[in-house]
């Protein structure tokens, strides 16, 4: 699937340290703001424990993770919506992701200076928020612009275009985003076409100091004091200790660095999952002794449209899906005894994948 997550904040908040520990590709870090004119892409697994769960019951190969795009953006700064530090640049790139992870410096360091002279990661949200909100205001008001000369000949469809921007131009005004907003069908067929900043589902990452890593700090309660009743996913990440566990190649080293600060996985395992799940995605399965392979789909996808995933001439030649659940395979052990105890399930079109599902799809082209 061709969806990208964005990384995204002021600078010096530790969000390339962060990029860098869950991707493929790794972008510079220095102890000076703006020091980056361009953003960074990276490819990113998403490590899913189940796969190595149904390697225990069918041997195979190799295992295949799921992956997803993520975008590396750098630091941006009051004013960037009217160009600060090639904030236009940057704020372009914000508008071309689908989902953003907002990091906020939740740490104290005399030897990282903060753009704005002190570490407050609740007027960091503020400043982010206020460059997203007057970006999409101007896209907003160009767009109003442009239907009001059209409602004036009488078009009925941009008269309701015009309803539903006021609106949206009502609540960017009063320093709201849009995401907070309950759009109708309707309101939305004339709101998507902007790729509103200030739209896009977004998660906060804390990035704490590594004596903070499991129960966060201060700085992590303010964060979470106001984003109190926004539905607001927030995790915990030191970014730090997390680039130290990814120089560790031995597992267990690793295992053991982990459970000397309490933790059960690295905390950017946590990040990709929810990244993911950010971007409306889930992992269907198929096993064999070739290979057992988590492929990635939007939620809400057919079993057609799923197979079309695997392959185009699946989706085209589609006949049926045989689909067994997950836990019922990891609770039964085998195809075979799915089928014998009737949860071999054989679905058609309509089937609505469900994450987790096994799946063999049958065709004939």
């Amino acid at each position: 699937m061709a969806l990208q997550c964005g990384i995204i904040g002021i600078a010096n908040v530790g969000k390339t340290t962060i990029f860098n520990c869950i991707s493929n590709t790794k972008g510079e870090t220095t102890d000076f703001a703006f020091a980056s004119n361009k953003s960074n892409v990276g490819l990113v697994t998403v490590r899913d424990p189940r796969l190595e769960e149904l390697e225990k019951l069918q041997p195979t190969e190799k295992l295949v993770h799921a992956t997803v795009d993520i975008l590396d953006i750098p630091g941006l700064t009051r004013g960037a919506n009217q160009g600060e530090g090639v904030g236009n640049k940057f704020l372009g790139d914000i508008r071309n992701t689908d989902a953003l992870i907002h990091v906020l410096r939740c740490f104290d360091d005399e030897n990282l200076a903060h753009v704005d002279g002190s570490v407050d990661p609740v007027r960091d949200i503020e400043t982010i928020d206020l460059e997203l909100q007057v970006k999409d205001l101007e896209s907003v008001e160009k767009k109003i612009e442009r239907l009001t000369k059209l409602a004036k000949v009488g078009d009925k469809d941009a008269r309701a275009g015009l309803d539903a921007l006021q609106k949206v131009k009502d609540q960017l005004e009063d320093f709201k985003n849009v995401r907070a907003m309950d759009l109708s069908e309707t309101e939305l067929k004339h709101v998507n076409d902007l790729f509103l900043l200030t739209r896009k589902p977004i998660l906060y990452v804390c990035n704490v100091d590594e004596n903070s890593a499991i129960d966060g700090n201060a700085y992590v309660e303010k964060v979470k004091a106001a984003l109190t009743g926004q539905n607001a996913e927030i995790l915990i990440i030191a970014g730090k200790l997390e680039a130290d566990i990814t120089e560790l190649e031995d597992p267990e080293d690793r295992k053991a660095f982990l459970e000397d600060f309490g933790l059960s996985e690295p905390g950017v395992n946590k990040l990709v999952r929810s990244a993911y799940h950010l971007l409306n995605l889930q992992s269907f399965f198929t096993v064999g002794p070739k290979e057992i392979r988590a492929w990635t789909i939007r939620q809400g996808m057919s079993a057609p449209q799923a197979a079309g995933v695997i392959h185009s001439d699946l989706e085209r030649g589609f006949i049926r899906a045989e689909v067994m659940k997950y836990n019922d395979f990891i609770t039964l052990g085998s195809e075979q005894e799915c089928k014998n105890k009737g949860k071999l399930f054989v679905e058609g079109k309509n089937y609505i994948v469900g994450d987790g599902d096994i799946l063999h799809i049958r065709f004939n082209v």
